[in-house]
Protein backbone atom coordinates (compact mmCIF):
# COMPACT_ATOMS: atom_id res chain seq x y z
CA UNK A 1 0.00 0.00 0.00
CA UNK A 2 1.40 3.34 -1.00
CA UNK A 3 2.22 5.75 1.78
CA UNK A 4 0.03 8.83 1.86
CA UNK A 5 1.58 12.01 0.56
CA UNK A 6 2.70 14.41 3.25
CA UNK A 7 0.74 17.59 3.06
CA UNK A 8 2.58 20.88 3.29
CA UNK A 9 2.19 22.45 6.73
CA UNK A 10 0.50 25.86 6.63
CA UNK A 11 3.13 28.58 6.78
CA UNK A 12 3.24 31.27 9.43
CA UNK A 13 1.79 29.09 12.14
CA UNK A 14 -1.67 29.30 10.57
CA UNK A 15 -2.31 25.69 11.51
CA UNK A 16 -2.84 27.03 15.04
CA UNK A 17 -4.65 30.34 14.64
CA UNK A 18 -5.52 30.50 18.31
CA UNK A 19 -1.89 31.12 19.24
CA UNK A 20 -1.61 34.13 16.93
CA UNK A 21 -4.83 35.60 18.30
CA UNK A 22 -3.65 35.06 21.86
CA UNK A 23 -0.32 36.71 21.07
CA UNK A 24 -1.86 39.89 19.66
CA UNK A 25 -4.34 39.99 22.56
CA UNK A 26 -1.47 39.84 25.05
CA UNK A 27 0.31 42.63 23.19
CA UNK A 28 -2.81 44.81 23.31
CA UNK A 29 -3.29 44.21 27.04
CA UNK A 30 0.40 44.93 27.73
CA UNK A 31 0.35 48.19 25.78
CA UNK A 32 -2.90 49.33 27.38
CA UNK A 33 -1.58 48.41 30.82
CA UNK A 34 1.63 50.34 30.21
CA UNK A 35 -0.37 53.34 29.05
CA UNK A 36 -2.51 53.43 32.21
CA UNK A 37 0.44 52.63 34.47
CA UNK A 38 2.45 55.55 33.07
CA UNK A 39 -0.51 57.91 33.49
CA UNK A 40 -0.31 59.06 29.86
CA UNK A 41 -3.72 57.93 28.67
CA UNK A 42 -3.97 60.35 25.75
CA UNK A 43 -1.51 61.12 22.96
CA UNK A 44 0.60 64.21 23.45
CA UNK A 45 -0.74 67.00 21.27
CA UNK A 46 1.42 69.25 19.13
CA UNK A 47 1.40 73.01 19.13
CA UNK A 48 -1.11 73.24 16.26
CA UNK A 49 -3.66 71.22 18.25
CA UNK A 50 -2.95 72.16 21.87
CA UNK A 51 -2.06 75.79 21.20
CA UNK A 52 1.27 77.57 21.59
CA UNK A 53 4.10 79.12 19.60
CA UNK A 54 6.45 77.54 17.08
CA UNK A 55 9.64 79.42 16.19
CA UNK A 56 11.89 78.29 13.34
CA UNK A 57 15.49 79.50 13.44
CA UNK A 58 18.13 79.13 10.73
CA UNK A 59 21.82 79.13 11.63
CA UNK A 60 24.18 81.53 9.85
CA UNK A 61 27.94 81.49 9.91
CA UNK A 62 30.03 84.63 10.02
CA UNK A 63 32.01 85.48 6.87
CA UNK A 64 35.10 83.35 6.59
CA UNK A 65 33.80 80.76 9.06
CA UNK A 66 31.32 78.85 6.92
CA UNK A 67 32.23 75.53 8.53
CA UNK A 68 30.94 76.78 11.90
CA UNK A 69 27.46 75.41 11.15
CA UNK A 70 28.21 71.86 12.22
CA UNK A 71 26.62 69.26 14.46
CA UNK A 72 28.65 70.14 17.57
CA UNK A 73 27.85 73.84 17.43
CA UNK A 74 24.20 73.18 16.63
CA UNK A 75 23.86 70.84 19.61
CA UNK A 76 25.50 73.45 21.83
CA UNK A 77 23.09 76.08 20.55
CA UNK A 78 20.15 73.77 21.28
CA UNK A 79 21.37 73.40 24.86
CA UNK A 80 21.65 77.17 25.27
CA UNK A 81 18.17 77.76 23.86
CA UNK A 82 16.74 75.08 26.14
CA UNK A 83 18.23 76.89 29.11
CA UNK A 84 16.67 80.16 27.97
CA UNK A 85 13.22 78.68 27.40
CA UNK A 86 13.32 76.89 30.74
CA UNK A 87 14.31 80.18 32.33
CA UNK A 88 10.91 81.53 31.32
CA UNK A 89 9.27 78.92 33.54
CA UNK A 90 7.89 77.09 30.48
CA UNK A 91 6.80 73.49 30.95
CA UNK A 92 7.12 70.85 28.20
CA UNK A 93 8.89 73.14 25.74
CA UNK A 94 10.72 71.45 22.87
CA UNK A 95 13.92 72.49 21.12
CA UNK A 96 14.78 70.24 18.19
CA UNK A 97 17.22 70.26 15.31
CA UNK A 98 15.68 69.90 11.88
CA UNK A 99 18.07 69.12 9.06
CA UNK A 100 21.58 70.53 9.35
CA UNK A 101 20.92 74.22 9.94
CA UNK A 102 17.40 74.65 11.36
CA UNK A 103 16.25 74.69 14.97
CA UNK A 104 12.55 74.35 15.82
CA UNK A 105 11.38 75.75 19.16
CA UNK A 106 7.91 74.65 20.28
CA UNK A 107 6.59 76.55 23.29
CA UNK A 108 3.20 75.51 24.73
CA UNK A 109 0.31 77.87 25.35
CA UNK A 110 0.50 80.40 28.16
CA UNK A 111 3.92 81.80 27.18
CA UNK A 112 4.57 85.40 26.20
CA UNK A 113 5.38 85.12 22.48
CA UNK A 114 7.42 88.31 22.30
CA UNK A 115 9.51 87.37 25.32
CA UNK A 116 10.09 83.89 23.91
CA UNK A 117 11.24 85.31 20.56
CA UNK A 118 13.72 87.60 22.30
CA UNK A 119 15.06 84.73 24.38
CA UNK A 120 15.66 82.23 21.58
CA UNK A 121 16.67 84.59 18.78
CA UNK A 122 19.69 86.34 20.27
CA UNK A 123 23.28 85.19 20.64
CA UNK A 124 24.29 83.74 24.00
CA UNK A 125 25.89 86.19 26.47
CA UNK A 126 28.86 84.80 28.37
CA UNK A 127 30.81 86.78 30.98
CA UNK A 128 33.41 86.20 33.68
CA UNK A 129 32.40 88.11 36.83
CA UNK A 130 34.11 88.29 40.24
CA UNK A 131 32.16 86.76 43.12
CA UNK A 132 31.36 89.16 45.95
CA UNK A 133 29.07 86.94 48.02
CA UNK A 134 27.34 83.58 47.80
CA UNK A 135 24.56 81.94 49.81
CA UNK A 136 22.22 79.01 49.63
CA UNK A 137 18.77 79.60 48.20
CA UNK A 138 15.67 77.45 48.29
CA UNK A 139 16.19 73.84 47.11
CA UNK A 140 15.00 73.17 43.59
CA UNK A 141 14.07 69.60 44.43
CA UNK A 142 14.53 67.50 47.55
CA UNK A 143 17.60 65.33 47.15
CA UNK A 144 18.34 63.16 50.17
CA UNK A 145 21.82 62.33 48.91
CA UNK A 146 22.73 66.01 48.85
CA UNK A 147 22.37 66.46 52.57
CA UNK A 148 23.25 63.25 54.27
CA UNK A 149 24.81 60.65 52.03
CA UNK A 150 28.08 59.20 53.26
CA UNK A 151 31.00 60.47 51.23
CA UNK A 152 34.52 61.62 51.66
CA UNK A 153 33.37 65.13 52.37
CA UNK A 154 29.77 66.07 53.17
CA UNK A 155 28.49 68.80 50.92
CA UNK A 156 25.27 70.20 49.56
CA UNK A 157 26.61 69.88 46.07
CA UNK A 158 28.84 66.90 46.49
CA UNK A 159 28.96 64.32 43.81
CA UNK A 160 27.17 61.11 44.71
CA UNK A 161 30.27 59.20 43.72
CA UNK A 162 32.59 58.50 46.64
CA UNK A 163 35.95 60.17 46.42
CA UNK A 164 39.12 58.95 47.99
CA UNK A 165 40.33 62.44 48.74
CA UNK A 166 38.75 65.34 50.47
CA UNK A 167 36.78 67.46 48.11
CA UNK A 168 37.57 71.01 47.26
CA UNK A 169 36.00 73.53 44.92
CA UNK A 170 36.69 73.74 41.22
CA UNK A 171 39.98 75.51 40.66
CA UNK A 172 41.42 77.40 37.74
CA UNK A 173 45.17 77.11 37.24
CA UNK A 174 47.81 77.58 34.59
CA UNK A 175 48.30 74.52 32.37
CA UNK A 176 51.70 73.80 33.92
CA UNK A 177 50.47 73.96 37.49
CA UNK A 178 50.90 71.03 39.79
CA UNK A 179 48.16 68.53 40.53
CA UNK A 180 45.01 70.04 41.89
CA UNK A 181 42.87 68.44 44.52
CA UNK A 182 39.80 67.07 42.88
CA UNK A 183 36.51 68.77 43.58
CA UNK A 184 32.84 68.24 43.11
CA UNK A 185 31.49 66.98 39.80
CA UNK A 186 29.66 69.44 37.63
CA UNK A 187 26.31 68.24 36.43
CA UNK A 188 25.20 68.70 32.85
CA UNK A 189 26.50 72.16 31.97
CA UNK A 190 23.92 72.64 29.27
CA UNK A 191 20.95 71.92 31.52
CA UNK A 192 21.18 74.43 34.30
CA UNK A 193 24.60 73.22 35.24
CA UNK A 194 25.75 73.40 38.83
CA UNK A 195 26.92 76.66 39.96
CA UNK A 196 30.13 76.85 41.75
CA UNK A 197 29.46 75.87 45.16
CA UNK A 198 31.92 73.46 46.38
CA UNK A 199 32.13 71.29 49.35
CA UNK A 200 33.55 71.98 52.69
CA UNK A 201 36.02 69.54 54.08
CA UNK A 202 37.85 69.43 57.39
CA UNK A 203 41.14 68.51 55.75
CA UNK A 204 41.00 70.47 52.54
CA UNK A 205 41.90 74.02 51.84
CA UNK A 206 39.16 76.59 52.44
CA UNK A 207 36.28 75.93 50.06
CA UNK A 208 35.21 78.75 47.76
CA UNK A 209 31.65 78.47 48.84
CA UNK A 210 32.25 75.90 51.47
CA UNK A 211 29.11 75.27 53.46
CA UNK A 212 26.89 72.39 54.31
CA UNK A 213 23.14 72.35 53.87
CA UNK A 214 21.66 74.35 55.43
CA UNK A 215 24.36 76.97 55.14
CA UNK A 216 24.24 80.52 56.40
CA UNK A 217 24.69 83.27 53.88
CA UNK A 218 28.17 84.63 53.51
CA UNK A 219 28.13 88.20 54.74
CA UNK A 220 28.04 90.67 51.86
CA UNK A 221 31.33 92.21 51.01
CA UNK A 222 32.11 95.83 51.48
CA UNK A 223 33.00 95.97 47.80
CA UNK A 224 31.96 99.33 46.38
CA UNK A 225 29.96 97.61 43.63
CA UNK A 226 27.69 95.95 46.19
CA UNK A 227 25.49 98.88 47.18
CA UNK A 228 22.69 98.69 49.71
CA UNK A 229 19.97 98.21 47.09
CA UNK A 230 21.79 95.32 45.47
CA UNK A 231 22.48 93.73 48.85
CA UNK A 232 18.77 93.92 49.67
CA UNK A 233 17.94 92.34 46.33
CA UNK A 234 20.50 89.62 47.03
CA UNK A 235 18.99 88.92 50.45
CA UNK A 236 15.45 88.70 49.06
CA UNK A 237 16.34 86.60 45.99
CA UNK A 238 14.71 83.17 45.85
CA UNK A 239 16.34 81.22 43.04
CA UNK A 240 13.72 78.47 43.20
CA UNK A 241 11.25 80.93 41.64
CA UNK A 242 11.62 80.96 37.81
CA UNK A 243 10.27 84.51 37.60
CA UNK A 244 12.88 85.82 40.04
CA UNK A 245 15.63 84.00 38.13
CA UNK A 246 14.44 85.51 34.86
CA UNK A 247 14.45 88.99 36.43
CA UNK A 248 18.19 88.74 37.13
CA UNK A 249 19.20 88.29 33.50
CA UNK A 250 18.58 91.69 31.91
CA UNK A 251 21.70 93.38 33.34
CA UNK A 252 24.46 95.25 31.54
CA UNK A 253 27.90 93.65 31.81
CA UNK A 254 29.34 96.86 33.27
CA UNK A 255 26.96 96.75 36.25
CA UNK A 256 27.11 94.55 39.37
CA UNK A 257 24.28 92.04 39.62
CA UNK A 258 22.80 89.06 41.41
CA UNK A 259 22.54 85.65 39.77
CA UNK A 260 21.51 82.07 40.46
CA UNK A 261 23.19 78.74 39.90
CA UNK A 262 22.07 75.14 40.38
CA UNK A 263 24.35 72.84 42.31
CA UNK A 264 23.40 69.23 42.98
CA UNK A 265 19.66 70.01 43.03
CA UNK A 266 20.14 73.04 45.31
CA UNK A 267 19.94 76.63 44.13
CA UNK A 268 22.67 79.04 45.18
CA UNK A 269 22.53 82.81 44.77
CA UNK A 270 25.47 85.06 44.00
CA UNK A 271 26.32 88.70 44.36
CA UNK A 272 28.63 89.50 41.45
CA UNK A 273 30.74 92.43 40.39
CA UNK A 274 30.94 93.91 36.88
CA UNK A 275 32.15 91.62 34.10
CA UNK A 276 35.92 91.57 33.71
CA UNK A 277 36.17 89.26 30.69
CA UNK A 278 33.73 88.87 27.82
CA UNK A 279 32.96 85.43 26.42
CA UNK A 280 33.98 86.70 23.00
CA UNK A 281 37.54 86.90 24.30
CA UNK A 282 37.62 83.09 24.60
CA UNK A 283 39.35 81.67 21.55
CA UNK A 284 38.82 78.04 22.44
CA UNK A 285 37.58 75.88 25.30
CA UNK A 286 37.42 72.10 25.40
CA UNK A 287 37.22 69.20 27.80
CA UNK A 288 40.35 67.04 27.83
CA UNK A 289 41.87 64.19 29.81
CA UNK A 290 45.07 64.98 31.70
CA UNK A 291 47.29 61.95 31.00
CA UNK A 292 49.61 62.64 33.95
CA UNK A 293 46.97 63.05 36.64
CA UNK A 294 44.31 60.90 35.01
CA UNK A 295 41.56 63.48 35.52
CA UNK A 296 39.29 65.38 33.16
CA UNK A 297 39.75 69.13 32.91
CA UNK A 298 38.54 72.08 30.87
CA UNK A 299 41.23 73.95 28.91
CA UNK A 300 40.76 77.65 28.13
CA UNK A 301 42.54 79.77 25.55
CA UNK A 302 42.02 83.54 25.32
CA UNK A 303 42.82 85.98 22.57
CA UNK A 304 45.38 88.71 23.25
CA UNK A 305 42.78 91.09 24.67
CA UNK A 306 41.21 88.39 26.82
CA UNK A 307 44.59 87.10 28.03
CA UNK A 308 45.48 90.50 29.43
CA UNK A 309 42.11 90.86 31.17
CA UNK A 310 42.26 87.31 32.54
CA UNK A 311 45.73 87.83 33.98
CA UNK A 312 44.53 90.99 35.73
CA UNK A 313 41.39 89.41 37.23
CA UNK A 314 43.19 86.26 38.41
CA UNK A 315 45.99 88.34 39.95
CA UNK A 316 43.44 90.43 41.84
CA UNK A 317 41.29 87.50 42.97
CA UNK A 318 44.26 85.41 44.13
CA UNK A 319 44.85 87.87 46.98
CA UNK A 320 41.24 87.62 48.25
CA UNK A 321 39.72 85.25 50.79
CA UNK A 322 36.95 82.83 49.88
CA UNK A 323 34.51 83.30 48.30
CA UNK A 324 35.95 86.50 46.83
CA UNK A 325 38.80 84.53 45.26
CA UNK A 326 36.29 83.05 42.80
CA UNK A 327 35.11 84.29 39.43
CA UNK A 328 31.71 83.21 38.17
CA UNK A 329 31.21 82.02 34.60
CA UNK A 330 27.82 83.49 33.80
CA UNK A 331 25.88 82.33 30.75
CA UNK A 332 22.68 84.24 29.96
CA UNK A 333 22.50 85.52 33.53
CA UNK A 334 22.97 82.12 35.18
CA UNK A 335 26.10 80.94 36.96
CA UNK A 336 27.31 77.66 35.51
CA UNK A 337 30.67 77.43 37.27
CA UNK A 338 32.72 79.49 39.72
CA UNK A 339 36.26 78.17 40.16
CA UNK A 340 38.62 79.61 42.73
CA UNK A 341 41.96 81.24 41.92
CA UNK A 342 45.17 80.67 43.86
CA UNK A 343 47.59 82.75 41.81
CA UNK A 344 47.72 85.01 38.77
CA UNK A 345 47.54 83.21 35.41
CA UNK A 346 49.26 85.04 32.56
CA UNK A 347 49.82 83.79 29.04
CA UNK A 348 46.18 83.47 27.96
CA UNK A 349 45.92 79.75 28.81
CA UNK A 350 44.26 78.19 31.82
CA UNK A 351 42.57 75.02 32.93
CA UNK A 352 39.66 74.33 35.26
CA UNK A 353 39.96 71.17 37.31
CA UNK A 354 37.49 69.40 39.53
CA UNK A 355 35.91 65.96 39.70
CA UNK A 356 34.78 66.17 36.09
CA UNK A 357 33.94 63.16 34.01
CA UNK A 358 34.21 63.12 30.23
CA UNK A 359 30.67 64.38 29.62
CA UNK A 360 30.69 67.21 32.16
CA UNK A 361 34.11 68.42 31.04
CA UNK A 362 33.17 68.42 27.36
CA UNK A 363 29.79 70.03 28.05
CA UNK A 364 31.38 72.86 30.01
CA UNK A 365 34.02 73.30 27.29
CA UNK A 366 31.34 73.53 24.60
CA UNK A 367 29.38 76.01 26.66
CA UNK A 368 32.42 78.25 27.21
CA UNK A 369 33.16 78.13 23.49
CA UNK A 370 29.67 79.36 22.73
CA UNK A 371 30.51 82.84 23.92
CA UNK A 372 32.83 83.15 20.91
CA UNK A 373 30.95 80.81 18.61
CA UNK A 374 30.69 82.24 15.07
CA UNK A 375 27.00 81.35 14.86
CA UNK A 376 23.97 83.54 14.73
CA UNK A 377 20.37 82.72 13.97
CA UNK A 378 17.78 84.37 11.80
CA UNK A 379 14.09 83.91 12.44
CA UNK A 380 12.50 82.02 9.57
CA UNK A 381 8.92 81.87 10.84
CA UNK A 382 6.82 82.27 13.97
CA UNK A 383 3.44 80.55 14.23
CA UNK A 384 1.12 81.12 17.16
CA UNK A 385 -1.96 78.95 17.64
CA UNK A 386 -4.48 79.72 20.37
CA UNK A 387 -5.87 76.90 22.46
CA UNK A 388 -9.35 77.51 20.97
CA UNK A 389 -8.06 77.28 17.41
CA UNK A 390 -6.07 74.17 18.26
CA UNK A 391 -9.17 72.56 19.73
CA UNK A 392 -11.16 73.38 16.61
CA UNK A 393 -8.49 71.86 14.36
CA UNK A 394 -8.38 68.71 16.49
CA UNK A 395 -12.16 68.44 16.41
CA UNK A 396 -12.19 68.91 12.63
CA UNK A 397 -9.53 66.24 12.22
CA UNK A 398 -11.46 63.76 14.38
CA UNK A 399 -14.67 64.47 12.45
CA UNK A 400 -12.87 63.88 9.15
CA UNK A 401 -11.46 60.61 10.47
CA UNK A 402 -14.88 59.49 11.71
CA UNK A 403 -16.47 60.26 8.33
CA UNK A 404 -13.75 58.36 6.49
CA UNK A 405 -14.08 55.37 8.83
CA UNK A 406 -17.88 55.38 8.49
CA UNK A 407 -17.68 55.37 4.68
CA UNK A 408 -15.24 52.45 4.75
CA UNK A 409 -17.52 50.49 7.12
CA UNK A 410 -20.60 51.16 4.98
CA UNK A 411 -18.77 49.99 1.86
CA UNK A 412 -17.57 46.81 3.60
CA UNK A 413 -21.04 45.97 4.94
CA UNK A 414 -22.77 46.52 1.61
CA UNK A 415 -20.24 44.68 -0.54
CA UNK A 416 -18.81 42.01 1.78
CA UNK A 417 -21.73 41.44 4.17
CA UNK A 418 -20.57 38.95 6.83
CA UNK A 419 -16.93 39.40 5.92
CA UNK A 420 -17.28 43.05 6.99
CA UNK A 421 -17.36 41.82 10.61
CA UNK A 422 -13.79 40.53 10.27
CA UNK A 423 -12.68 43.79 8.64
CA UNK A 424 -14.32 45.96 11.33
CA UNK A 425 -12.77 43.92 14.15
CA UNK A 426 -9.37 44.19 12.44
CA UNK A 427 -9.75 47.96 12.12
CA UNK A 428 -10.64 48.10 15.83
CA UNK A 429 -7.50 46.15 16.77
CA UNK A 430 -5.41 48.43 14.58
CA UNK A 431 -6.98 51.50 16.21
CA UNK A 432 -6.25 50.21 19.74
CA UNK A 433 -2.62 49.45 18.89
CA UNK A 434 -2.15 52.82 17.19
CA UNK A 435 -3.71 54.78 20.06
CA UNK A 436 -1.76 53.05 22.84
CA UNK A 437 1.56 53.27 21.00
CA UNK A 438 1.07 56.97 20.25
CA UNK A 439 0.20 57.61 23.90
CA UNK A 440 3.38 55.85 25.05
CA UNK A 441 5.62 57.47 22.43
CA UNK A 442 4.81 60.94 23.80
CA UNK A 443 6.76 60.62 27.07
CA UNK A 444 9.22 58.10 25.57
CA UNK A 445 10.58 59.99 22.54
CA UNK A 446 8.65 63.27 22.63
CA UNK A 447 6.24 62.34 19.83
CA UNK A 448 3.47 64.92 19.52
CA UNK A 449 0.30 64.34 17.54
CA UNK A 450 -0.08 67.31 15.20
CA UNK A 451 -2.57 67.96 12.43
CA UNK A 452 -0.49 66.31 9.65
CA UNK A 453 -0.11 63.27 11.90
CA UNK A 454 -3.90 63.07 12.20
CA UNK A 455 -4.07 63.18 8.38
CA UNK A 456 -1.59 60.29 8.26
CA UNK A 457 -3.80 58.27 10.60
CA UNK A 458 -6.82 58.94 8.39
CA UNK A 459 -4.93 57.82 5.27
CA UNK A 460 -3.93 54.67 7.16
CA UNK A 461 -7.59 53.64 7.42
CA UNK A 462 -7.66 53.17 3.65
CA UNK A 463 -4.32 51.34 3.62
CA UNK A 464 -5.49 48.90 6.29
CA UNK A 465 -8.87 48.31 4.62
CA UNK A 466 -7.09 47.69 1.32
CA UNK A 467 -5.22 44.75 2.85
CA UNK A 468 -8.48 43.14 3.94
CA UNK A 469 -10.00 43.66 0.50
CA UNK A 470 -7.02 42.00 -1.20
CA UNK A 471 -7.38 38.92 1.00
CA UNK A 472 -11.16 38.72 0.70
CA UNK A 473 -11.02 38.96 -3.09
CA UNK A 474 -8.43 36.18 -3.26
CA UNK A 475 -10.76 33.96 -1.22
CA UNK A 476 -13.66 34.78 -3.51
CA UNK A 477 -11.58 33.92 -6.57
CA UNK A 478 -10.87 30.49 -5.11
CA UNK A 479 -14.59 29.95 -4.43
CA UNK A 480 -15.44 30.97 -7.98
CA UNK A 481 -13.15 28.18 -9.15
CA UNK A 482 -15.32 25.71 -7.30
CA UNK A 483 -13.48 25.21 -4.01
CA UNK A 484 -15.11 25.12 -0.61
CA UNK A 485 -14.31 27.79 1.97
CA UNK A 486 -11.65 26.10 4.11
CA UNK A 487 -9.36 25.17 1.20
CA UNK A 488 -10.09 28.56 -0.38
CA UNK A 489 -8.93 30.39 2.77
CA UNK A 490 -5.61 28.56 2.86
CA UNK A 491 -4.94 28.68 -0.90
CA UNK A 492 -5.79 32.39 -1.13
CA UNK A 493 -3.43 33.42 1.69
CA UNK A 494 0.00 32.96 -0.02
CA UNK A 495 -0.97 35.07 -3.02
CA UNK A 496 -2.73 37.72 -0.92
CA UNK A 497 0.22 37.83 1.49
CA UNK A 498 2.68 38.69 -1.26
CA UNK A 499 0.45 41.47 -2.56
CA UNK A 500 -0.10 42.92 0.93
CA UNK A 501 3.62 42.88 1.77
CA UNK A 502 4.59 44.56 -1.50
CA UNK A 503 1.91 47.22 -1.08
CA UNK A 504 2.85 47.96 2.54
CA UNK A 505 6.55 48.03 1.68
CA UNK A 506 5.93 50.72 -0.94
CA UNK A 507 3.87 52.77 1.57
CA UNK A 508 6.51 52.40 4.28
CA UNK A 509 9.31 53.32 1.88
CA UNK A 510 7.44 56.46 0.84
CA UNK A 511 6.89 57.37 4.50
CA UNK A 512 10.57 56.81 5.35
CA UNK A 513 11.79 58.96 2.46
CA UNK A 514 9.31 61.69 3.36
CA UNK A 515 10.44 61.62 6.99
CA UNK A 516 14.11 61.93 6.05
CA UNK A 517 13.91 64.70 3.44
CA UNK A 518 11.32 66.93 5.13
CA UNK A 519 11.38 69.10 8.26
CA UNK A 520 8.76 70.37 10.64
CA UNK A 521 5.21 69.16 10.80
CA UNK A 522 5.36 67.10 7.61
CA UNK A 523 7.50 64.63 9.52
CA UNK A 524 4.49 63.99 11.77
CA UNK A 525 2.51 62.82 8.74
CA UNK A 526 5.37 60.59 7.57
CA UNK A 527 5.94 59.10 11.03
CA UNK A 528 2.27 58.26 11.55
CA UNK A 529 1.95 56.79 8.05
CA UNK A 530 5.00 54.58 8.60
CA UNK A 531 3.81 53.45 12.04
CA UNK A 532 0.31 52.53 10.87
CA UNK A 533 1.73 50.71 7.82
CA UNK A 534 3.82 48.48 10.09
CA UNK A 535 0.79 47.88 12.31
CA UNK A 536 -1.23 46.91 9.24
CA UNK A 537 1.18 44.03 8.58
CA UNK A 538 0.97 42.94 12.22
CA UNK A 539 -2.84 43.03 12.27
CA UNK A 540 -3.29 41.15 8.98
CA UNK A 541 -0.80 38.41 9.91
CA UNK A 542 -1.71 37.96 13.57
CA UNK A 543 -5.41 38.79 13.63
CA UNK A 544 -7.23 38.92 10.27
CA UNK A 545 -5.87 35.66 8.81
CA UNK A 546 -6.13 33.60 12.04
CA UNK A 547 -9.65 34.90 12.68
CA UNK A 548 -10.69 34.04 9.11
CA UNK A 549 -9.28 30.53 9.58
CA UNK A 550 -11.31 30.00 12.75
CA UNK A 551 -14.55 31.39 11.33
CA UNK A 552 -14.21 29.21 8.22
CA UNK A 553 -14.68 26.20 10.52
CA UNK A 554 -18.01 27.54 11.80
CA UNK A 555 -21.46 26.95 10.41
CA UNK A 556 -22.23 30.49 9.22
CA UNK A 557 -19.10 31.08 7.17
CA UNK A 558 -18.17 27.41 6.60
CA UNK A 559 -21.66 26.72 5.24
CA UNK A 560 -21.26 29.75 2.96
CA UNK A 561 -24.47 31.40 4.12
CA UNK A 562 -25.95 33.92 1.65
CA UNK A 563 -25.22 36.72 4.12
CA UNK A 564 -21.66 35.60 4.75
CA UNK A 565 -20.41 37.31 1.62
CA UNK A 566 -19.09 33.97 0.37
CA UNK A 567 -22.22 32.48 -1.23
CA UNK A 568 -21.07 30.54 -4.33
CA UNK A 569 -24.27 31.38 -6.22
CA UNK A 570 -23.88 35.11 -5.68
CA UNK A 571 -20.24 34.87 -6.68
CA UNK A 572 -21.13 33.01 -9.90
CA UNK A 573 -19.10 29.95 -9.00
CA UNK A 574 -18.93 27.22 -11.65
CA UNK A 575 -18.70 23.55 -10.82
CA UNK A 576 -15.21 22.24 -11.42
CA UNK A 577 -14.58 20.70 -14.83
CA UNK A 578 -14.32 16.94 -14.62
CA UNK A 579 -12.58 14.81 -17.20
CA UNK A 580 -14.80 12.20 -18.90
CA UNK A 581 -13.67 9.13 -20.82
CA UNK A 582 -14.11 9.58 -24.50
CA UNK A 583 -16.28 6.90 -26.06
CA UNK A 584 -14.77 5.47 -29.19
CA UNK A 585 -17.25 5.24 -32.05
CA UNK A 586 -16.54 2.56 -34.62
CA UNK A 587 -16.15 3.93 -38.05
CA UNK A 588 -17.02 2.15 -41.18
CA UNK A 589 -14.20 1.62 -43.65
CA UNK A 590 -14.40 3.81 -46.60
CA UNK A 591 -14.93 2.23 -49.90
CA UNK A 592 -12.51 2.84 -52.61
Amino acid sequence: MAAPKKGRRPSGGQGRPGRALALILIAMVALAGGMFWSGHTTPRLGIDLAGGTTITLKAKAEPGKEDAVNETNMNTAIGIIERRVNGLGVQEAEVQKQGTENIIVNIPKGTDEEQARQQVGTTAQLYFRPVVSVAMSEPAAPTPSASGSPSAAPSAGASPKPSASATDGDKVTAPSASATTQGRALTDALRKAPSPGASGSPSAAPSPSGSQLPAPAVPPSADPSADAGLQAKFAALNCADPKQRAATKAVKPTEPTVACGLNGGVWEKYLLGPADVDGKDVDDARGALDPERGIWKVQLEFNSKGAKKFAEITGRLATQAAPQNQFAIVLDGEVVSAPSVSFAIPGGQAEITGSFNQKTAQDLGNMLSYGALPLSFEEQSVTTVTAALGGEQLRAGLIAGAIGLALVVVYLVVYYRGLSLIAILSLGVSAVLTYTIMSLLGPAIGFALNLPAVCGAIVAIGITADSFIVYFERIRDEIREGRTLRPAVERAWPRARRTILVSDFVSFLAAAVLFIVTVGKVQGFAFTLGLTTLLDVVVVFFFTKPLMTLLARGKFFGGQHPWSGLDPKRLGAQPPLRRTRRVSVPTEPKEA
